[in-house]
C-alpha cells in the first residue's frame, strides 16, 4: 500500500475519538483498564486485543528488519501499541507504508 489512505483515515478518526474520550472521561485510563480486567467477560476482550497487538508488534519488527532499518526505529510504534493498541500499527502503516514481500 503505497498510499495508505484507509490506514490514515482510521488513524485520524480513531485518534480523534480517543482524544475526545480521554478528555471527557470521568476516570483515568489506568482506572478504566483495571475495571475492564476485573470481570472475566471484559478481560477476555482486553486479552484478545493485546494478543492482536503482540502480533502487530511482531509484524512491525519483521518489516523493520526486512527493510534494513534499526530496531530502535520501531520502539515508538511499540509504545503506542502498548497504550492505545491500534494507534501504533496504524501510524506505522501511514509512515512506513506497506510493501509486499519480494517474490522468490
Amino acid at each position: 500500500m503505497h498510499r495508505p489512505f484507509i490506514a490514515l483515515a482510521a488513524l485520524l478518526g480513531f485518534s480523534l475519538y480517543t482524544l475526545v474520550t480521554l478528555l471527557t472521561a470521568e476516570q483515568s485510563l489506568l482506572a478504566f483498564g483495571r475495571q475492564l480486567l476485573s470481570r472475566p467477560d471484559t478481560a477476555q476482550v482486553v486479552i484478545d486485543l493485546y494478543l492482536m497487538a503482540v502480533l502487530a508488534c511482531v509484524w512491525m519488527y519483521r518489516d523493520t528488519r526486512r527493510r534494513g532499518r534499526p530496531m530502535v526505529s520501531v520502539l515508538p510504534y511499540w509504545l503506542l501499541t502498548a497504550v492505545f493498541v491500534s494507534v501504533g500499527p496504524l501510524l506505522y502503516l501511514v509512515v512506513k507504508g506497506f510493501t509486499p514481500p519480494a517474490r522468490r
